[in-house]
């Protein structure tokens, strides 16, 4: 694993409450409060916020069970219905799970000893706007900060996703070490793979830790390794579908492996629709015509034809496409193409700005063209994983259309599968949600595996 950059930095104020700034004598004072720890060694108290399904407090007990410390979940917090749900499902029925973490008092919550938050990542995702701290989710950042200085445990430890590294050109992560170094803690933080830590899924996320003494080390884990093909329940039903059954029927088994399914780019891994001729009959020459579309609609110079900013898909229009593709009866394909459903005849879509940030709208004033319909969410499999290796990094739109091609056909993966592919134990179950809800809590959570190697460390 290449070794990233970790750096302290200074003691600028933004710590923020009630929409007001902390002064540096506030942070001092605060920073010599003591408050009473756990009436025993043995016993770890930590409290889970934004707790999703539960994934870090998996790792974090399993890592004090390693450690040979008995955990105690003083609180946690959460608002989604099925999270809460799965959570009180697999920690206990009697387990309360609070609302809204910004309407509590940090005076209301128990003492305890570490800080475990998986604060919402969507502001920061290049999946999302991006828009930080200027999204009311970004800002639950400061709740933590506001239950760090009220309580001061002896340490904490936070995920994000990887973008939150670099989102506003680092200011964003160097505003989050600056406000929990304020507080006393030493910080340090690193992007870690979940592949690395026996999860058959790339997945990087940032770590972020802290603890009262001694700077937290989070390099040089011993990496372990595992693969699609060992999480696979072998006796799983099938339940076949005319999709299924289709992608059977035009590839084996071997042909699907590692392939996606999805209209928005070329390439060998990819499926098309008209490669399954889904929407009706292709020709060799129309099969042609699409895949050059697919790669030119991408080219910069087309932006600079039409005067607009460049976009990742412009539509093109009959005279563009005969440049590239100068057949004599072209007019007639791509009509027949847009009739199927495979093109649709649109505007560009150029960049304006509005309350602040950039947004594309329809460029009605220049000429309309051909572009690709389906993106990559428009099918009912979007990915085929490969036993042989490991999977890619699964987000929530498309865990649930996620599938496997074995002996006997295709499928889907399992509501199991999916805990498997994030590192859960077998004892954890997601019984009583349906099959969505599921894999939207499986596509959400953090990595148990990650979490106990790093809250090992934080501990010790």
């Amino acid at each position: 694993m290449p070794k990233l950059q970790q750096r302290m930095y200074g003691t600028r104020t933004l710590l923020v409450r009630s929409g007001n700034l902390f002064s540096n004598a506030e942070v001092t004072a605060a920073t010599r409060v003591t408050k009473k720890q756990s009436s025993s060694a043995k016993v770890c108290r930590f409290i889970d916020l934004f707790s999703g399904m539960g994934g870090t407090r998996v790792g974090f007990e399993q890592a004090c069970q390693e450690l040979r410390l008995t955990a105690e979940c003083v609180f946690s917090s959460d608002l989604k219905e099925h999270a809460i749900a799965a959570y009180q499902n697999n920690f206990g029925a009697t387990e309360e799970v609070h609302g809204d973490i910004t309407e509590i008092e940090p005076s209301d919550i128990p003492d305890f000893d570490y800080l475990l938050a998986g604060f919402p990542c969507q502001p920061f995702s290049s999946a999302g706007k991006r828009k930080g701290f200027l999204d009311k989710r970004g800002g639950l950042f400061f709740a933590i900060v506001n239950i760090l200085q009220s309580k001061q445990p002896k340490g904490f430890l936070l995920e994000n996703v990887e973008g939150l590294a670099a989102h506003n050109r680092g200011e964003t992560l160097r505003t989050i070490v600056e406000q929990l170094a304020l507080l006393g803690y030493k910080v340090s933080w690193r992007i870690l793979d979940a592949s690395q830590f026996g999860v058959p899924q790339q997945r990087k996320r940032i770590y972020i830790v802290g603890r009262l003494g001694n700077e937290v080390d989070l390099a040089n884990f011993a990496e372990m390794s595992c693969t699609v093909g060992d999480i696979i329940e072998r006796d799983a039903p099938f339940e076949h579908t005319k999709f299924t059954q289709l992608l059977a029927r035009k590839f084996n088994a071997a042909e699907l492996h590692g392939k996606a399914i999805k209209d928005k780019r070329g390439g060998g891994n990819n499926i098309h629709s008209w490669d399954l001729e889904l929407k009706g009959a292709v020709s060799k020459a129309q099969r042609e015509l699409l895949a050059l579309i697919l790669k030119q609609r991408r080219y910069k110079k087309w932006a600079q034809l039409k005067g607009i900013t460049w976009m990742d898909g412009m539509p093109l229009t009959l005279n563009e496409i005969a440049t590239f593709y100068p057949h004599p009866e072209l007019s007639a394909l791509l009509e027949d193409l847009s009739y199927k459903g495979y093109l649709t005849f649109e505007h560009p879509r150029d960049v304006v700005m509005q309350d602040g940030l950039p947004i594309r709208v329809a460029a009605t004033h220049v000429e309309k063209g051909y572009n690709i319909v389906a993106g990559k969410l428009s099918f009912p499999i979007a990915k085929i994983l490969d036993p042989s290796g490991v999977a890619p990094t699964l987000v929530a739109t498309e865990y649930g259309k996620i599938a496997l091609a074995l002996e006997h056909g295709v499928r889907k993966l399992t509501v199991r599968e999916g805990l498997r592919l994030s590192g859960f134990p077998e004892s954890y179950h997601l019984e009583g949600l349906s099959y969505r809800d599921a894999f939207d809590l499986i596509g959400n959570t953090v990595m148990p595996p990650v979490i106990k190697a790093v809250a090992m460390r934080l501990m010790k």
